[in-house]
């Protein structure tokens, strides 16, 4: 007989017990609750409650002692609140990195290739033979040894400079980004919570280039109402505000932060619901949410083609799927020579991952 057996759903991903698997879903409560400790711990109480996450031997109690002996959470002592700590804030990116990259080792010298070969850092399998100006740790004295024995015998040990074979390397590239991330009031309308991945995949960038690419730079701008930089130890805390959403002063602050970085890749990827609402003109706020404001969308193309002309790329990470929202997504990026990526909150990590690393193969000139 064909047809479909149902069963009780039994989650098999939650935790049992043991500091390291609480430590994990602690680390993901954080995301929601705006690295509120006290707030996660409760939402671990209740799920201890449904779903048995301690055990006889390790309890919640235990967990928490744990977590201040271990330094992820201190307690203060006039009112006995609990906050995370530096390291807390530290295993929340290296859980958001492997979440959404994978586990990523560090690498050593340099940061990204190029498709420019010659005198680099990284070195490469092509090989050449020597020529004036090449430096001594380019020489491949293996081969320049094999080839003199081919050339002159195993008699009388004879190298020479047609002997000397040299390893050809890459030029690698330094890359500047602005990550700027919209905080305004329709990241967590009709129900969906844009807010929460927007953080994760910036927290993941962040530990990304920070372990495998030290040399690039990445600067985190959030925009509602006006624009501001955050500090990385500032993410996990990122909330929505009642704002409105002022693309145009998230593109100037995120330019002039571009500006004053000396590397020839600068790049901006903007996390958005494609949807700009405001200005500020004269210390005053000119807000509009009907619609496409022609005022407001001029504004924010004309900021779109500044950077164009100051060679700097924006990839919009567009979360909302609404047509007319779509075709202003796609007059920006037109405008501005970048790219759009209409992406799911689920895919938003592999496409700016995948877009970050592919951005960085390009050509130094």
């Amino acid at each position: 007989m064909r047809g479909f057996r149902f069963s009780e759903f039994v989650p098999t991903d939650m935790p049992k017990g043991g500091f390291d698997s609480l430590l994990k879903l602690f680390s993901q409560l954080l995301n929601y609750t705006a690295g509120d400790a006290a707030e996660a711990l409760a939402w671990m109480n209740e799920l201890d409650k449904q779903y048995n996450l301690t055990t006889d031997e390790y309890g919640m109690g235990d967990f928490i002692e744990d977590l201040k002996n271990k330094g992820y959470l201190q307690e203060n002592p006039q009112d006995g609140s609990f906050q995370i700590t530096a390291k807390t804030e530290q295993t929340i990116r290296q859980s958001a990195l492997e979440e959404i990259f994978g586990k990523l080792k560090k690498s050593g010298k340099g940061n990204h290739g190029s498709n420019r070969s010659g005198v680099g850092e990284e070195k490469n399998a092509d090989r050449r033979e020597y020529q004036y100006g090449d430096s001594l740790d380019q020489i491949d004295i293996t081969a320049s040894i094999h080839n003199a024995q081919i050339n002159h015998g195993l008699q009388n040990f004879t190298l020479t400079e047609r002997d000397l074979e040299v390893e050809e390397r890459d030029y690698k590239t330094l890359t500047s980004t602005v990550l700027m991330i919209d905080i305004s009031h329709s990241m967590i309308l009709y129900g969906e919570d844009r807010i929460t991945p927007a953080k994760k995949v910036a927290m993941a960038l962040a530990e990304l280039i920070r372990t495998k690419y030290p040399k690039d730079t990445l600067d985190i701008v959030v925009f509602g109402n006006d624009a501001w930089p955050i500090a990385l130890k500032d993410l996990p805390y990122l909330q929505v505000g009642p704002y409105h959403t002022n693309t145009y002063a998230g593109l100037e602050l995120a330019t002039d932060l571009l500006r004053r970085r000396k590397t020839h890749n600068k790049q901006i990827f903007m996390i958005t619901d494609g949807k700009p609402t405001c200005l500020k003109e004269n210390g005053r706020y000119y807000k509009n949410s009907m619609g496409l404001d022609r005022k407001v969308i001029n504004k924010t193309l004309t900021m779109a083609a500044q950077c164009k002309r100051l060679k700097i790329p924006i990839t919009t990470f567009m979360i909302a799927r609404d047509p007319y929202l779509q075709q202003f997504v796609r007059q920006f990026t037109q405008v501005n020579g970048g790219k759009a990526f209409y992406s799911s909150l689920t895919g938003l990590g592999e496409y700016i991952f995948e877009d970050y690393i592919r951005n960085r193969r390009r050509t130094v000139r």
